[in-house]
């Protein structure tokens, strides 16, 4: 007899031996037990987590001459035949290859035949989504009604290219992922029957890498031992799989929070050079980071051995939690950006380099700041409308506008007029739509009367909705400059755009800005000059 994978050969056979999917098994050993099966079932989920399992299961205890409490005998001759493939009143269909009109149409013709030993005939038609329109339109009808000797069981990933019809038509389960202690229980069940050594350490690595399949995790355990050899430890499934070791993640790690490029570069350049994954190494290092900002919160982290930790909580003493918040989302970028390269060493490495950069990550964002203070303090001081005007002292009524306690529509703006003595300028008052869509404009508007033309600009062309109650979205169907970006996230102007949203809505509003991803990056700012120019101000981009 041949060689056969452990996937296969663990397969469960009955509902008992399935991890993970207690709330699906259940469900079916109670419709089976009350004889009370459905024609047409559609089990959705990710890869691994059992569907196919559940199916053959399923079919099994439908034609049982033996079930007990809904589970198949697997003894008797239906049960015997169908796990040996033998039986042909179970069909099982690949649609990812048979995916044709003329492969459903002679589904179409053959249950009208009735069984030749089972009880039911059973259609199992694995990865459904494949289907073509025309096959689809196929099996509508037969779907809907077939006969009672018919039963059918869909499965598929990728629920949402099916349609509706079929939908309709179908109990439908959701297989969830299988969750890492469930994964290790049955590593724990396999290993033992296997004659297979492994530490607690590895099991946890396998159900980490596995995602939730449980296939990919004895696919994983396979090749373990594939040397011949029966003893697994986390080295060697680390060598396997390309990730790198702990040691080298955290030296890298270290060096990056110390602003050593060479030592970086040097310990990035090792890894490499012993054939590991260039993604497998960023993963990891976002991982350490996270681990590094749970222990500087909890003072507690799994997986690590007793040295490992010691040095897990140098580094977090070294860091703030800032900073380190912001390595993550620094090493997220950089993983970005790798995906759409075809150099990737070069911009991993590049992307250490701008990491040990005492300018990076802390520092871009307050540069750029400055640049836009600057600009705003320019444009303040030689626009004749900004020079015009000043923020003046307001009344109890105006507080209280600006409070919203007492939902008074209405926003102040000054307005120029001549100075009697040492009296206040007076304050003009605008009236403000109670919809968002109408009242926006108008603040957008306001804003470059009132001198706030850096703000105006980054704002120029810019939607407002409500997204409920509380919040106002407001749309950049352009993109956002990280300029603009970083004008708009200064506090004084969320203050001020939150003032004016909830004057104008008569409530307190919260605002949250909306940008179209893929048009979010780096690009000219022309707006900036062409309202300078449009306002008579003198415009220079001094670098």
């Amino acid at each position: 007899m041949g060689y056969t994978a452990l996937y296969r050969k663990f397969r469960p056979l009955n509902f008992s031996e399935m991890v993970g999917q207690e709330h699906i098994t259940r469900t079916l050993k109670n419709q089976i037990i009350a004889n009370r099966v459905g024609h047409a079932y559609l089990f959705n989920g990710g890869r691994g987590t059992g569907k196919t399992s559940a199916a053959k299961i399923l079919a099994r205890a439908i034609n049982c001459l033996n079930p007990k409490d809904g589970e198949p005998c697997n003894e008797c001759e239906i049960c015997k035949g169908a796990i040996s493939g033998s039986l042909t009143d179970i069909v099982e269909m690949d649609a990812a290859s048979n995916n044709s009109v003329e492969d459903i149409r002679s589904i179409r013709e053959e249950v009208n035949f009735l069984p030749t030993k089972a009880k039911y005939r059973v259609y199992i038609i694995d990865e459904v989504h494949m289907l073509s329109t025309g096959a689809f339109n196929a099996l509508l009808k037969t779907l809907e009604e077939p006969p009672e000797h018919v039963k059918f069981i869909l499965a598929t990933t990728e629920p949402q290219k099916l349609p509706a019809t079929i939908l309709s038509r179908c109990q439908r389960f959701d297989f969830k992922k299988i969750s890492n202690e469930d994964i290790i229980k049955r590593l724990e069940i396999v290993c033992k029957e296997s004659n297979i050594e492994i530490t607690k350490e590895a099991m946890q690595i396998i159900a980490t890498l596995s995602e939730g399949a449980m296939r990919d995790a004895l696919s994983i355990l396979e090749r373990c031992i594939q040397d011949g050899e029966n003893q697994i430890n986390e080295d060697k499934i680390k060598d396997l799989v390309g990730i790198p070791k702990m040691v080298y993640v955290h030296d890298i790690v270290e060096a990056i929070i110390q602003y050593d490029v060479d030592k970086a570069l040097v310990t990035a350049n090792k890894v490499l050079e012993e054939g590991k994954d260039i993604s497998n190494l960023l993963w990891e290092m976002i991982k350490y980071v996270k681990d590094i900002l749970l222990y500087k919160a909890t003072n507690h982290v799994e997986l690590y051995s007793e040295e490992e930790i010691a040095k897990l909580k140098e580094i977090s003493e070294m860091a703030e939690k800032e900073r380190l918040i912001n390595f993550v989302y620094a090493l997220s970028e950089l993983e970005n950006e790798m995906k759409f390269s075809t150099q990737k060493s070069i911009i991993f490495q590049a992307g250490i380099i701008k990491l040990c950069s005492k300018l990076s990550i802390q520092n871009n964002s307050s540069d750029l700041e400055q640049r836009v203070t600057k600009i705003e303090n320019y444009l303040r001081n030689h626009s004749g409308n900004i020079s015009s005007y000043r923020q003046q002292p307001v009344n109890a009524e105006v507080k209280m506008a600006y409070n919203i306690s007492s939902g008074n529509t209405t926003q102040t703006t000054p307005k120029n007029e001549k100075k009697t003595g040492n009296s206040p300028k007076k304050m003009e008052t605008s009236t403000y739509s109670n919809k968002v869509e109408e009242y926006w404009p108008q603040i957008v508007r306001d804003l470059k009367q009132n001198g706030k033309i850096v703000l105006y600009t980054n704002l120029m062309n810019t939607r407002a909705r409500e997204i409920n109650d509380m919040t106002v979205g407001i749309e950049f169907p352009n993109g956002l400059t990280s300029f603009g970006k970083t004008v708009l996230e200064k506090q004084e102007n969320i203050k001020e755009l939150t003032n004016l949203v909830s004057m104008a809505s008569g409530k307190p509003m919260n605002i949250k800005y909306i940008t179209n991803v893929g048009n979010v990056g780096e690009t000219k700012e022309p707006n900036i000059k062409s309202i300078a120019n449009e306002s008579d101000i003198p415009f220079h981009v001094i670098e």
